[in-house]
């Protein structure tokens, strides 16, 4: 912890930094340093990146918080302070440039990273909003006030916000601003019991609080083994990516990915034809005495025909020929057995037509026989009809 405190607590600063530049929200810039310490909380500064990791923390924020920026907004603004950061000429950025477009990948790799390692609870309580409560309850003086904001703001720069809830966090803070204005406030009973702390978490603020304004200013460590600057071009050194664990940032898994330098790759190279003619030669002496017999009774065969004096182009040719014929052959048969299906599908139609025509004579015929008989059934009823009548 101690060797990366500098780191963090640069970090940190760098996260609150540009998030008042790209939003200008205290509460954006509480959230981002919150998030920046929950993930190193699980991961190291060896494997990714602070500045990356810093940028997306704050873009994350932004859209926790409901004050969504784009991102190369983002990324201008930590472009912009690093040019200013290491006193080099600020020059501008294209949307269109290879660097731009590496920038904005990996910002969006890197907060899939948070969002992974949080579990997607990203949910963020802040001390300061307990603050004015608190010290509107106490009955503490106005002065009070922005003596304890300031120092909540500075807690963000270490673990406290991580390590301690926000009420307690809130309560060394009125504590600390207290000692510091020398304004008394209530000890029987104390008066952190009514605001669900401890003492032992109170000093424990306060000396954290009390470390950091003992330290000098923070500087930037170059832990990343890995060109993660925002304005240097990304520069191929075999020797330092071979060097450098930190490549586990292009999985999403987080794992690190092995490098193997050329000659290593040279000597793989080399090594795998040897092993598969060692194989062919080995699975050639092990073939079974049978297989031998073969090969030699083939070799055999093809030596005598030679010597015999046989000229196979004409053979060749024969053979084509005969295969031509055969083809032909096949053809014929096809084409008869198709003519054939013909003729037969023909006659079918036609037995069906005549069929169909017989059919239609047979109704013909028996139609007026039932004219005739409904005819005579109707003269006979008249008959009988008129008959009665008379």
């Amino acid at each position: 912890m101690g060797s990366t405190r500098p780191l963090r607590l640069c970090s940190a600063s760098m996260a609150a930094t540009s998030s008042r530049r790209a939003a200008s929200s205290s509460g954006l810039m509480a959230t981002a340093q919150v998030l920046f310490h929950r993930f190193y909380c699980k991961k190291s500064f060896v494997r990714f990146s602070a500045k990356r990791v810093a940028a997306s923390c704050v873009w994350l924020a932004g859209k926790l918080e409901e004050s969504p920026r784009k991102s190369k907004h983002i990324i201008f603004v930590f472009h912009r302070m690093e040019c200013r950061r290491e006193n080099l000429p600020i020059e501008f950025l294209d949307v269109f440039s290879k660097k731009y477009s590496e920038l904005r990948r990996d910002l969006i790799r890197t907060e899939r990273h948070l969002l992974k390692e949080m579990g997607f609870i990203c949910h963020v309580e802040h001390p300061h909003k307990f603050i004015s409560n608190y010290l509107a309850t106490l009955e503490a003086p106005p002065e009070l006030t922005q003596e304890a904001w300031n120092l909540a703001n500075d807690s963000l720069r270490t673990t406290l916000c991580v390590r301690f809830k926000s009420e307690v966090v809130a309560c060394g803070v009125v504590y600390a601003a207290a000692r510091r204005h020398r304004v008394p406030l209530p000890e029987d009973p104390p008066w952190w019991t009514v605001f669900d702390a401890d003492e032992a978490g109170i000093q424990e603020v306060c000396s954290v609080l009390a470390h950091l304004y003992s330290l000098p200013k923070a500087q930037y460590i170059p832990v990343y083994k890995e060109y993660d600057s925002f304005t240097v071009k990304r520069i191929s050194d075999p020797q330092a990516l071979k060097e450098s664990p930190a490549r586990a940032v292009a999985s999403d898994k987080g794992t690190p990915i092995p490098s193997s330098s050329n000659q290593e790759k040279d000597s793989v190279a080399k090594t795998i034809p040897n092993r598969v003619k060692e194989k062919s030669d080995d699975e050639g002496r092990h073939l079974p005495a049978e297989f031998d017999g073969k090969e030699n009774l083939v070799v055999n065969s093809k030596i005598e025909k030679s010597d015999s004096g046989v000229d196979w182009s004409r053979e060749r040719e024969r053979e084509r020929e005969r295969s031509r014929g055969r083809e032909r052959d096949a053809r014929g048969r096809d084409s008869d057995h198709d003519s054939r299906g013909r003729d037969s599908d023909r006659e079918r139609d036609r037995r069906r037509r005549s069929r169909d025509r017989s059919s239609d004579k047979e109704k013909s015929r028996r139609h007026p026989s039932h004219d005739r008989v409904d005819y005579y059934s109707s003269h006979s009823s008249r008959e009988k009809d008129r008959h009665r009548h008379h």
